[in-house]
């Protein structure tokens, strides 16, 4: 007896439920515009996107079963599984096409349009959804006992507690409204600074944290190892490599610095040297990571992908049940075959016939390694940032070999890899989504409809969300560091024109293989290094309160119950500061948000200034321990 007919779903093949209906459309859209934007914004302020499948689900299943009134978990299901697209589609985006305003801004090139970044984004949001139709039944059907996909589980876990939806919702939105509140205190009153900083005298070394509850409620979501492995490299970076490069440099005008190292320290401080120096070694150290992570993952890479095309290949018993049915493969492999041909075609993406056959292999080899990998050990441990910076490496050398060369061939090769990061992210999240519908028996068809829709909607908005965010604050500044994207230009640079500070960067790669051979993950630790370490502090101090969170003695479903509020209210949070920032992105373009800007008027001296911040932050950490800790239990 074969493993579909053994496993039987929460809603049987026979029983007919809603599951695509408008409100569930209408949600699931609102949800993937609104938790893409979020994500876009915060990718690009620390470097990393948390999943959005939960809090979607949560939400989902709070608005249609205890708003709506409707007992439809199928219907909840679609909105969840339309709303997570938006996370994967802005993680794979900010990535990558950020490094195409970079070099506007730096006069190399024009900017890329909005048509040039909807189609980048559509076309490899589709392809991921579409190379995932054949792998469905090889994965998520014939492998369920051997491939847990942790995260699809848990929403399937969330959405079968179903009493428990509108508690759970209003977590949420509570965790969205504070965040919000606090957002426009800090960043559009301007009442408190949102930076506090600590300096001794004589020493070039800085210490601090930022207050913004989207930053926190990242270490409390990635729990206290991943933060305190960032912490580690901001420490690395502010407090021993900075003082090193004053103490040493002195008068030394060191390339890419144009001024002496001493006049840089005494003009901007120790954010001057970070700017000049530390990001590339930053970038040295990331780019190893991800190479480091992905040469580790290749006996699994390769294992998979021969596991998932011979699963594919393998004789299918008919099955036409509800919870069988896809999208017929004879809609399938003609949409892959004219997307191909549209991106070669289109003037408005910069990709030759090359590198459009290259984003076929690339991407559904990578397709193929991100669904099983994240089935196997979760969508956080999956290497998208390694495979998009071995991709980037290979596709501009072969573009430069093939003569496609200077701003031409990094247009191309930047659209590549954007478009290649954004099919594996998305076949991640597919798969993961497939795997809810799975245990709760919906029907697959309607899941990828609805992830297809879920990925028109996003790609629709994330253009407009960079251009609003870049037009406000600029790309690689001190509100939007965006580090993958800085990370890719220096790869294509460094192929394209050989002029990188090379010293700098093998330096980096020096530390991420003396951190490999310590046994610590690379990646947290490159991140560290290269982002400030008034955010990497802040993110610390998030990972302490869920450390503390672990360690209490409670009850142990008790305890269960409160990180579980935790992590909703600070997705929720996250969410919150993200659509605040963009909307006051809006304000600062408009020229509104001087009006609004009351720093004039409480104006607090120094250490005032710090004290009002802390007690800000204090506040918002109370936030946090009353939709935990304090909230009342049945």
């Amino acid at each position: 007896m074969n493993e579909k007919k053994e496993f039987q779903p929460y809603i049987p093949a026979e029983k007919i439920t809603p599951e695509i209906t408008f409100a569930s459309i209408f949600m699931g859209v609102f949800l993937a515009v609104v938790f893409g934007a979020a994500n876009a914004y915060l990718g690009l302020r620390v470097g990393m996107t948390v999943s959005a499948s939960i809090p979607a689900a949560v939400i989902a299943m709070g608005v249609i079963r205890v708003i709506m009134r409707k007992n439809s978990i199928l219907e909840s299901n679609i909105v969840q599984t339309a709303g997570s697209a938006g996370e994967s589609l802005a993680a794979g985006t900010i990535f990558t096409l950020p490094a195409l305003f970079l070099w506007a801004a730096e006069g190399k090139m024009d900017k890329p349009n909005l048509i040039e970044i909807t189609l980048i984004a559509l076309f490899g949001g589709l392809l991921g959804v579409f190379f995932m139709v054949p792998l469905r039944n090889a994965l998520i059907v014939k492998e369920h006992c051997t491939l847990p996909y942790p995260e699809g589980k848990a929403c399937a876990e969330v959405l079968l507690a179903g009493e428990k939806g509108g508690a759970n919702a209003g977590t949420v939105f509570a965790g969205m409204g504070f965040a919000a509140l606090f957002k426009y205190i800090i960043d559009g009153l301007k009442l408190v600074a949102g930076e506090v900083s600590f300096k001794v005298k004589g020493y070039a070394g800085e210490i601090g944290t930022q207050i913004y509850p989207a930053v926190m409620s990242v270490g409390y979501i990635c729990g206290p190892k991943i933060a305190s492995y960032m912490f580690a490299g901001g420490v690395l970076s502010w407090l021993v490599l900075i003082p090193l490069i004053v103490m040493f440099g002195g008068d030394m005008i060191l390339y890419p610095g144009e001024n002496p190292i001493s006049e840089i320290f005494a003009a901007k401080g120790a954010s001057g040297i970070w700017d000049n120096y530390i990001r590339y070694i930053g970038a040295g150290a990331l780019a190893a990571g991800g190479i480091i992570s992905l040469v580790k993952s290749l006996p699994l890479i390769l294992r998979t992908f021969r596991d998932s095309v011979k699963g594919m290949f393998e004789k299918k018993s008919v099955d036409n049940s509800r919870t069988s049915q896809e999208l017929s493969m004879k809609i399938v492999i003609p949409c892959i075959a004219v997307i191909t041909i549209l991106i070669w075609l289109v003037p408005a993406i910069p990709v030759t016939l090359v590198g459009a056959i290259i984003i076929v292999l690339f991407g559904f080899f990578f397709a193929t390694v991100s669904s099983r990998m994240v089935g196997l050990v979760g969508s956080s441990n999956n290497p998208v940032s390694g495979m998009a910076i071995a991709t980037l490496l290979i596709t501009t050398v072969v573009l430069k070999l093939t003569g496609d060369s200077g701003v031409h061939g990094m247009q191309g090769a930047i659209a590549i890899g954007s478009i290649i990061c954004i099919v594996a992210s998305i076949s991640g999240d597919t798969s993961q989504d497939l795997k809810t519908g799975y245990l709760l028996g919906s029907t697959p068809k309607k899941q990828q409809i609805a992830e297809v829709i879920g990925v028109v909607a996003s790609a629709l908005a994330i253009g407009g969300t960079l251009y609003l965010l870049n037009n406000a604050w600029g790309f690689g500044t001190g509100e939007l560091k965006a580090p993958q994207a800085m990370i890719m230009k220096t790869i294509v640079e460094g192929v394209m024109d050989n002029n990188l500070p090379w010293t700098l960067i093998i330096i980096g790669i020096c530390i991420a293989v003396v951190v490999e051979i310590l046994g610590l993950p690379v990646l947290p630790v490159a991140i560290g290094i290269y982002l400030p370490i008034h955010l990497n502090a802040c993110i610390m101090i998030g990972g302490l309160i869920r450390l503390v969170f672990d360690k209490m003695k409670k009850p142990e479903e008790e305890k269960k119950s409160i990180i579980s509020d935790g992590i909703l209210f600070c997705s929720g949070m996250i969410a919150g500061e993200g659509l605040v920032g963009i909307l006051l992105a809006g304000l600062a373009i408009l020229g509104v948000s001087e009006r609004i800007n009351l720093s004039g008027i409480f104006n607090l001296p120094e250490p005032l200034g710090t004290i009002a911040s802390l007690l800000v932050f204090g506040l918002m950490i109370f936030t946090l321990l009353m939709f935990t800790v304090f909230k009342k239990r049945k």
